[in-house]
């Protein structure tokens, strides 16, 4: 069952869940390149998990992996503007 409204709520809420949970492991581990690959295979596990997924399930993932890869954009351009964190 496709609802349109779980759709669209569900597109800013995981580039935003993405892009938190990158945000925080690049403050950690200190890398800008992790989150990016680690969200990558989020995708792949859940093709495993499931067995298929549908064009609404690729967009989403794919949300996902921009908010992880500008959640390393950001950091980058953090720490080269001067900011430190930890």
């Amino acid at each position: 069952m496709f609802s349109w409204l779980q759709f669209i709520v569900s597109l800013p809420l995981f580039f935003v869940l993405f892009f938190a949970l990158g945000f925080i492991l690049n403050m950690v581990l200190k890398t800008t390149w992790l989150p990016g690959v680690l969200s990558v295979f989020v995708p792949i596990a859940a093709y495993l998990a499931v067995g298929r997924l549908t064009w609404v399930d690729v967009v989403v993932f794919a949300f996902g992996i921009l908010g992880a890869w500008t959640s390393g954009g950001v950091i980058h351009y953090l720490r080269t503007h001067g900011y430190r964190m930890y």
